[in-house]
């Protein structure tokens, strides 16, 4: 037990709360504000108040970043694999249509504007793009030689 309070008091000696005020930087100041209380053997009252006190404002913060990360929904979750499931093969299923009719309405898109600038009739893209708008035309209707 003795050997813990040589410690404690080791560590002491070593804090810089036990630095007198002057030979302090005034940086150190800024940071010492900000640390946690120190921890003496006998406190006042008024220094109980403020360490319950800071102790409470930690508390509540833990508390307020564990909601904001919704841990107690993800810990639900994973409890109950069926609804994992459940909400991935949905979440799978959603991704897959709105791809296909993301590829479709993009593909129609350029056909049409590829169309558009074959009818321009411009020197050697009208024919390229005429040949690639035959070529799509061909595959739409499912031949598959050209």
């Amino acid at each position: 037990m003795d050997n813990l309070n040589e410690e404690r008091n080791e560590r002491n000696d070593r804090n810089e709360w036990n630095k007198p005020v002057s030979a302090r930087l005034p940086e150190e100041d800024a940071e010492l504000e900000h640390r946690d209380l120190p921890t003496n053997a006998a406190r006042t009252d008024d220094e109980e108040k403020r360490l319950v006190h800071h102790i409470h404002e930690k508390v509540t913060e833990i508390a307020a970043n564990i909601e904001r990360t919704q841990i107690a929904d993800y810990v639900t979750l994973m409890n109950k694999p069926r609804k994992l499931i459940f909400a991935n093969l949905i979440a799978g299923i959603s991704r897959g249509v709105g791809l296909g009719l993301g590829i479709t309405v993009f593909a129609g898109t350029i056909l049409y504007a590829l169309k558009a600038l074959g009818a321009l009739n411009l020197p050697i893209i009208g024919t390229y793009i005429a040949d690639l708008v035959e070529y799509v035309q061909f595959q739409l209707e499912g031949r598959r030689f050209y």
